[in-house]
């Protein structure tokens, strides 16, 4: 009998997803537990596993479609079986082009809450926009998109209005609040609130996509991750006012200790780099300044008890912040593990969305490529960011006994971009001394 594959939910907040590959073709062989396809939310690009063993049936879902939790992908089972399935499943060209629907309150396929609150914020009459979701359903990003061309009409005909104005006759969509915050010192810290904010599109800086192209210009279209990086990156910078401040650091005694005990944590399956030590050190400070480890809220600061600590990590589409939670109660090796784990599953794409969520303050070690200082952007939602730059031999002046001295060290720049409404250069400035002690200090921990 024929098994129905249908989208997980993969992770507590995700809703919909976005169909990025099929890793199999019709006819294929797949075994129980292999990946099947990769699919997108808008954290963390994933795989999606069978969970029967067979031949590829029936691709239901085509690349590129958004579809709720509970959508039917696929279907697999034996070969004799394609014409026998229980129930007829839409065609790709179906599901990829559906005709324009009237999505409004008791008509139309269901909308997910996102989808509520930006028509009511931006004002859109959703029977207006075509729907690339199962069934015709208007999904995020149909939304986006649409905003995005009603921008760049607007840059052709000046005065014109930025987003379009709701239709008279529409009842009007009910706005989805978000959750409220969290109290002062809770437990648990908010998850990212990346896919909660209204996006902030600067289609203005950029020529429309409606105007031809040179000769010698390619229009790469953007994916999920990079649609979402860019509207993350645009809203952080429009929300808080962000200042960065800057230390130098002797990385000589880190070097040292991890020299001595490289070897030994590689027996145990550990591969210990330099951004574990760091990570020490920036729960350590934590501990001692928590005024970084908030995030500034309308009604106040909140303090998260709790240190869990996001690590950026490059991918070859893009950038992703994995959460290594609970850093301050970890030791070195602990730290070491925990980040070669979500180091890895980052770049095989196997994060799971809660990975990603609950950070409270971030790590970006643009170092490895060789720059050597960066004034990162903040994560929304959070009070600081540290840039670490790459360890570079310089000769520096240090002072023993009295005497001046010209000697080469393993130097390190090290950049904090702070929430200018959470705390003020002072605390900032505390705060980097406290990660500078505990580095230049390291020794048997």
């Amino acid at each position: 009998m024929a098994v129905d594959i249908v989208l997980p939910q993969i992770g507590e907040s995700m809703t919909e997803a976005t169909i990025g590959r099929w890793l199999k073709r019709v006819g294929d062989r797949i075994e129980r537990f292999e990946a099947l396809v990769e699919v997108e939310t808008d954290k963390v690009s994933t795989e999606v596993t069978s969970i029967a063993s067979g031949i590829l049936l029936e691709i239901v879902t085509p690349e590129g479609a958004t579809v709720p939790v509970g959508t039917l992908l696929a279907r697999i089972g034996e070969t004799a079986e394609r014409h026998v399935s229980a129930a007829p499943a839409p065609s790709q060209e179906t599901t990829a082009a559906p005709e324009p629907v009237r999505t409004r309150r008791g008509d139309g396929p269901p909308i997910t809450p996102v989808v509520a609150r930006l028509a009511a914020e931006y004002g859109i009459d959703l029977s207006q926009i075509r729907g690339t979701g199962a069934g015709g359903r208007v999904s995020k990003k149909d939304v986006l998109r649409y905003i995005e061309m009603q921008k760049a009409a607007a840059t052709l005909l000046p005065g014109a209005p930025t987003t379009p104005p709701p239709a008279p006759e529409a009842p009007p969509i009910p706005s989805v609040s978000t959750a409220p915050s969290p109290p002062l010192a809770r437990e648990t810290p908010s998850t990212a609130p990346v896919a909660e904010a209204p996006p902030a599109l600067p289609t203005a800086q950029r020529p429309p996509i409606t105007q031809p192209l040179p000769d010698d210009a390619i229009l790469t279209p953007l994916t999920t991750m990079r649609r979402m990086i860019a509207d993350h990156m645009v809203r952080s910078l429009r929300d808080a006012p962000q200042a960065t401040t800057v230390f130098e650091v002797d990385m000589g005694r880190v070097l040292a200790h991890r020299d001595r005990y490289r070897a030994s944590f590689e027996q145990q399956g550990i591969r210990l780099t330099l951004t574990a030590y760091v990570v020490q050190a920036v729960a350590t400070a934590l501990r001692r300044v928590p005024a970084l480890n908030t995030r500034f809220t309308d009604e106040g600061i909140i303090t998260y008890r709790r240190i869990n600590i996001g690590v950026a990590v490059a991918l070859d589409d893009g950038l992703i912040v994995p959460v290594l939670r609970d850093a301050d109660e970890k030791s070195l090796a602990g730290i070491a593990r925990a980040l070669n784990d979500l180091t890895e599953r980052a770049r095989a794409r196997r994060l799971q969305p809660d990975d990603t969520e609950g950070g409270t303050f971030t790590i970006s070690n643009h170092g490895v490529g060789g720059s050597l200082f960066a004034t990162p952007i903040l994560n929304r939602g959070q009070s600081g960011i540290l840039g670490v730059g790459a360890v570079v031999k310089r000769a520096v002046v240090v002072t023993h006994q009295g005497n001046d001295a010209i000697v080469i060290r393993p130097m390190c720049y090290l950049s904090l971009t702070f929430d200018h409404r959470a705390c003020d250069g002072a605390t900032a400035d505390a705060f980097l001394a406290a990660v500078k002690e505990v580095l230049e200090t390291y020794s048997e921990q």
